[in-house]
């Protein structure tokens, strides 16, 4: 993991890219031992954040939002390289766990620095400090932290240190290691060799036209591998070692092992080479397997050339199998050399992968980015990662073999399919010049054809190929997302016939599931199961929001005026006119300057997630040719039966049944038709026209979205006191979920907002995303009231409730989870200004998943 640096007693060792977390009571010395171990920027603490969003370092009303603060920060730091300090108690195992995933997710290290003080001097330290602690509550960290110590290696912790007393702590001294991955001092020069699969021939010859002179070393008799191939001359001495007269250095780019002939000549010349400093080497996915197939218990296919490897081996004798499958295991996954201008991967390795150490990290370096599927040979399907890589350093790579060599934005592939009968190749480092030597014959036949690879393609061209088809989209947050070829075709249909132009459509908002259904008299959704659910997966603190009756809509708004300036539709449709669509998107961006948000942001554009009312915008045709014809024609059947029935009663006939059903019915037509008006009126140009912001998705550079949504409520009240007219504020009020007066509360409010003509409220998480455990949790479930939910399922719905309650809610929600974390990945693409094509491919994948067939009522 890092570079061996001799250490004494006190000295504590940790990786120079790595996340420490400080573990101990409040006055065990947490702050004070970061001030001097450290430097004044590395160490966040969790009090200066509480100070920087409250005016007051001890508001514990502030920890949420404290908290998100620091978790921000934290990512950042890590996200640009930084060894980052959390200086907080840390005690609790909550509390670690969303640290150490975030390390996790930035392919960093975590260690920990456990200040296990005497709880008498945590104690004594509180009093001198004016600390308002209590005993009670230093008694409870210490139990927690004594509690959590045994088992902080299995929560994922690398490197554990534990001080004990205040002397431990003022003689522990900081020594920062590099990872074994950190060659940046290392200039070379070097040549880079191209996967040698046994190719001991081609090996030697490339070797000697790149001018390293042969060291070898005097055997008895020819080695078994070499007697096994037939037309390979028996040698009475092995090749040990090559050097260079000049001091230049190989990098082997892995996979030196199967399906050529001589495998083992090729190993002892790789193992003594990197032995005595004359190269380097990573390790490819066949030095992996072999490891796996040399470990004890390991059942392995012995496929691609391995089976004839291990009996190559088996012949040398177990000493040399066991030196070798050592120096397989003991392979780091990828180098970063030269000042990092230089990065060697087996498989490549995009840009936010160099220097870091995860498994995924090494996965990637191993096998590439493949898509979980399998072509038409039976081998898995790689993402094209060259092709959006636009990193500073060169990355060499092999792998995926192709006949020639070819750049691709600043990548090289230099597997040119010796074993198969192509070329071994090798690149001169710094002068980037090519030398091969051809293959002497075919010594395995390919799966797959070797094809030349696709020149990368301008970053502003899309094609229909990148989006049609059964697909698969990387997400941070989820994973893998599938797309069904059916789903995509649709969603081609329609983004090819009524969509605005793909650059200018940023992000598509996800569907959104409605609350678990209701069980309390009357109701078919209410706010009590959405804060159950919440409460369930571990959110504390969740935000109420006022959902207005108006359709979704998107704002891309740029500071200065842009034609990729719009407001569109969950389709991806512009709302507007281009006249009436530049005059709202000036609205919004005259009201971002009033409120001094562009200068804040340090941003020239900005992206909202908002609702545009009224309703009849976008739904006029749907209110007048079904909505209100339902209700107008309802309320005139009963308007004309009622008098019958009463002149029937007065004629001594008992209808009272049927007067009473016919009135009752005739109360909930009119409550249906005062509902639907309720969403509806006349507007002129853009007068009456309002816009109701409720999340800032992204600013140039910065992915919003993780902000608290109580940041986001206050964005929206500045943006609306800045035009009140156009932009409408969203009511909202905080919950806390194990609070039954919280609760109370904002049930009340929901019924008062309900009862006043507002269609509902949504329920969200104050922070977002969140994952309990490695699940998404929903970022949102709308609770809908008992009027507006009459205009969905029809003005007799509440008599109908027994048979409503049966709704199946499972692919709603998990539809609303798979395109919420899709499109969370269109905007960090959109924020690393990754080319269009791939920003497309997920904000097309989001309307394709809306094909996904549920019941339109949720």
């Amino acid at each position: 993991m890092s570079e061996s640096i001799p250490l004494s007693a006190h000295d504590l060792a940790i990786p120079e890219l790595s996340l420490v977390l400080l573990i101990g009571a409040s006055g065990s010395g947490k702050s004070t031992f970061a001030a001097h171990a450290f430097a004044p920027w590395e160490a966040i603490s969790s009090d200066y954040c509480r100070g920087m969003v409250s005016n007051d370092p001890t508001d514990q009303n502030a920890t949420t939002d404290a908290f998100a603060l620091l978790h921000e920060i934290v990512a950042t730091r890590l996200r640009r390289g930084l060894l980052t300090v959390v200086d907080a108690t840390n005690v609790q195992a909550s509390a670690r766990k969303s640290l150490i995933a975030l390390a996790k997710e930035h392919d960093v290290l975590p260690v920990a620095i456990v200040l296990d003080m005497p709880e008498k001097v945590c104690i004594e330290r509180n009093k001198k400090r004016n600390v308002v602690f209590g005993e009670s509550v230093v008694h409870k960290q210490v139990t927690q932290l004594r509690a959590s110590l045994k088992g902080l290696g299995r929560e994922g912790l690398r490197h554990i240190y534990v001080l004990n007393t205040p002397e431990e702590v003022e003689r522990a001294h900081i020594v920062r290691t590099r990872l074994f991955n950190d060659l940046r001092d290392d200039h070379g020069p070097f040549d880079v060799i191209g996967d040698v699969h046994g190719c001991l021939d081609e090996l030697l010859e490339i070797l000697s036209k790149l001018g390293y002179n042969i060291v070898y070393s005097q055997t008895s008799e020819s080695t078994p591998a070499a007697a096994h191939n037939a037309s390979a001359p028996c040698r009475a001495a092995t090749p040990s070692d090559a050097i260079h007269p000049d001091g230049r250095r190989v990098i082997f780019l892995g996979d030196l092992i199967d399906r050529g002939p001589n495998v083992v000549g090729v190993l002892k010349l790789a193992m003594g080479m990197t032995k005595n400093g004359h190269a380097l080497a990573v390790p490819g996915n066949h030095e992996a397997k072999l490891v796996r197939a040399l470990g004890r218990g390991a059942k392995i296919q012995t496929s691609h050339g391995l089976a004839q490897t291990l009996a190559d081996l088996a012949a040398e004798g177990e000493g040399f199998t066991d030196e070798v499958r050592q120096w397989c295991d003991g392979l780091i996954s990828h180098y970063v050399v030269d000042d990092g201008n230089l990065v060697v991967a087996h498989a490549g390795l995009k840009q936010a992968y160099h220097g870091r150490t995860s498994g995924r990290v090494r996965a990637f370096a191993l096998y590439g980015d493949t898509t979980g599927e399998s072509d038409e040979y039976g081998l898995p399907v790689r993402y094209p990662w060259a092709n959006d890589y636009r990193g500073q350093a060169m990355v060499l790579y092999g792998h995926t073999p192709v006949p020639e060599t070819q750049w691709v934005n600043n990548t090289l592939c230099l597997d040119t399919g010796c074993v198969f009968g192509g070329k071994l190749s090798a690149m001169r480092y710094p002068e980037k010049e090519i030398v091969q030597v051809p293959a002497a014959q075919v010594y395995s036949e390919p799966v797959r054809p070797l094809v030349i690879p696709e020149p990368a393609r301008a970053p502003d061209v899309i094609d229909a190929t990148d989006v049609l088809g059964r697909r698969t989209i990387q997400t941070r947050w989820m994973g893998p997302v599938s797309i069904q070829a059916e789903q995509a075709a649709g969603a081609f249909e329609v983004m090819s016939r009524f969509a605005a132009e793909p650059s200018r459509l940023a992000y598509l908002p996800p569907t959104m599931s409605p609350t678990q259904t209701s069980h309390l008299d009357g109701y078919l959704e209410h706010p009590i199961e959405a804060f159950d659910y919440f409460a369930k997966q571990g959110v504390v603190e969740v935000m109420c929001e006022e959902k207005h009756m108006g359709p979704r809509c998107v704002a891309l708004v740029h500071r200065v005026p842009a034609h990729t300036d719009i407001i569109h539709t969950r389709t991806g449709r512009p709302f507007f006119t281009p006249d009436l669509e530049a005059q709202a998107v000036a609205r919004i961006r005259t009201a971002m300057e009033k409120a001094g948000l562009w200068d804040e942001w340090d941003t020239d554009w900005v992206l909202l997630d908002a609702e545009l009312l009224p309703w009849s915008l976008k739904a006029e045709p749907l209110i007048r040719d079904q909505y209100l014809p339902v209700g107008a024609s309802a309320q005139a059947m009963y308007g004309a039966a009622i008098p019958a029935l009463e002149q029937a009663r007065d004629r001594g006939l008992d209808v009272s049944d049927m007067l009473a059903r016919a009135e009752h019915r005739q109360a909930n037509a009119a409550a249906y038709a005062h509902v639907v008006n309720t969403y509806s009126w006349e507007t002129d140009h853009l007068t009456g026209v309002q816009i109701a912001p409720f999340q800032i998705l992204a600013t140039r550079g910065n992915s919003m979205y993780i902000q608290s949504h109580r940041w986001h409520m206050d964005i929206a009240d500045q943006l609306s006191a800045a035009d009140p007219e156009f932009i409408r504020p969203t009511r909202h009020i905080e919950v806390t979920t194990d609070n039954e007066e919280s609760i109370a509360t904002a049930v009340a409010w929901w019924d008062e907002l309900t009862s006043s003509g507002a269609e509902g409220m949504v329920v969200k998480p104050m922070v977002a995303p969140v994952k309990n455990g490695q699940r998404l949790v929903q970022p949102g479930l709308k609770v809908r009231g008992r009027e507006y939910l009459r205009m969905t399922y029809g003005p007799d719905y509440l008599d109908h409730l027994t048979d409503l309650r049966q709704r199946n809610l499972a692919t709603k929600r998990s539809l609303a989870l798979r395109e919420y974390a899709v499109g969370l990945e269109a905007i960090d693409r959109l924020v690393a200004d990754e080319p269009l094509w791939s920003r497309h491919e997920a904000v097309f994948a989001v309307l394709a998943l809306e094909s996904v067939p549920t019941d339109p009522r949720l």
